[in-house]
């Protein structure tokens, strides 16, 4: 290697926080059931806002919502919601708080009734990746026929936040489909570990 800077997809720009985030994390293959949960929470919690902003304040959110851990959150109280409301290092919305408990309840209900919430996502992809090979941001869609598919089910079963955009978004960042772009260094070795 000769010192040259390493291509990856515009998006992150120079912000180290999200650059760093974009070369270990968006794109990695996440099949752990609660890790897929606080995802999915994070990303409804992004509505209307930039994922940057969530991301700036997931280190709170992991302690205001018991590193979320859904068996936790799905007993929430008022009391709970309140002190949740009073919490400055988080984003302070009711619908998206009592979005993310009513969230936790179907997914431990998922746990105890069926495979799991990972297995419930992943067989929408018959478990494999979808790789995709863009050459720029501007092929990259907001949403496709599959997070319209997912999102409808997911609010078929009552979960909250998680339109085909946030679902499509959800996707991207666990690897259920690879939208690295071709040029980016990231594209291959995300794409080798839907293939291990």
């Amino acid at each position: 290697m000769t010192g040259q800077a390493l291509e990856r997809c515009p998006w992150p720009g120079t912000d180290p926080l999200y650059i760093a985030y974009h070369d270990e994390e968006w794109g990695v293959l996440e099949r752990d059931d609660r890790a897929l949960y606080e995802k999915l929470v994070l990303d409804g919690f992004q509505a209307g806002l930039s994922w940057i902003t969530i991301l700036r304040k997931r280190e709170a959110f992991r302690r205001a919502f018991d590193d979320f851990q859904p068996e936790k959150i799905a007993r929430y109280n008022a009391k709970k919601v309140a002190s949740l409301m009073q919490d400055a290092g988080i984003v302070r919305n009711r619908m998206k708080i009592d979005g993310a408990i009513a969230s936790a309840r179907i997914w431990v209900d998922m746990m105890e009734t069926s495979p799991g919430f990972s297995a419930f996502l992943w067989d929408f992809v018959d478990g494999k990746p979808i790789v995709n090979r863009y050459k720029s941001m501007d092929q990259v869609p907001a949403e496709t026929t599959l997070s319209r598919a997912i999102s409808k089910e997911l609010k078929s079963r009552g979960f909250k936040f998680c339109g085909p955009t946030i679902v499509y978004a959800f996707m991207q960042a666990t690897g259920m489909v690879n939208d690295h772009l071709a040029t980016c260094h990231r594209h291959a070795a995300c794409a080798a570990l839907g293939r291990s």
